[in-house]
């Protein structure tokens, strides 16, 4: 449920503006409210969708702007969110994220690529000792997230590439635990997201 709704925002299928009433998405699918009010809710969290009090909700619908507002403040608070998994992150955090990065880069899809960024980064950002930092980045990245997918559909495979290889950097970087390398990286890869969403600006709002 969750997933379906979630790669139909990512693919643009469900486009920013459309309203999901609870009662019509159950009904659709062949299930109770309960599972899509559920759904809903995950995916306000990751700032994809935006509650209503009439039971549903809207796919969230930014500007130009609010990327950049968004983006800004990513970047500023991620590098330290980064600094800080280099020096907590397990080893099973670091190999569930390499395991992300290793299908990302043999992925040809941009909206199932999308998912597994924003899959990867959650991945990180769960190693984050401040729960407020956390919520905070898993919210911002949420909202970027489907601008990001409409953005990487217009692009060619180079972008794809050099994310790809920014993660695996940000990866060494964290099983050395070396903190200042893995935030200077993430903001490296902060300004390539900024670049994507530049360039395919006139395709995404």
């Amino acid at each position: 449920m969750r997933e379906a709704l979630r790669q139909g925002i990512l693919r643009g299928t469900l486009q920013g503006g459309t309203r999901l009433v609870q009662s019509e998405i159950a009904e659709r699918l062949g299930v109770s409210t309960t599972p899509v009010r559920e759904a809903l809710r995950d995916l306000a969290t990751e700032g994809l969708v935006q509650l209503d009090a009439h039971r549903g909700g809207t796919v969230s619908q930014l500007t130009f702007e609010d990327l950049l507002d968004i983006h800004q403040l990513s970047r500023l608070v991620e590098p330290e969110a980064m600094r800080q998994v280099a020096t907590t992150a397990s080893r099973a955090v670091v190999d569930r994220a390499r395991e992300l990065a290793e299908r990302m880069r043999t992925e040809t899809d941009s909206a199932l690529w999308a998912e597994l960024n924003q899959d990867f980064h959650r991945q990180l950002l769960d190693a984050t000792p401040s729960v407020r930092l956390r919520n905070l980045l898993i919210s911002l990245s949420g909202n970027l997230a489907p601008y990001v997918a409409m953005a990487l559909r217009s692009q060619g495979r180079e972008q794809f590439e050099m994310a790809n290889e920014q993660h695996l950097l940000i990866l060494e970087a964290i099983a050395a635990g070396d903190s200042e390398r893995c935030a200077e990286l993430t903001r490296t890869h902060l300004d390539l997201t900024l670049r994507v969403l530049d360039d395919a600006r006139e395709h995404i709002v």
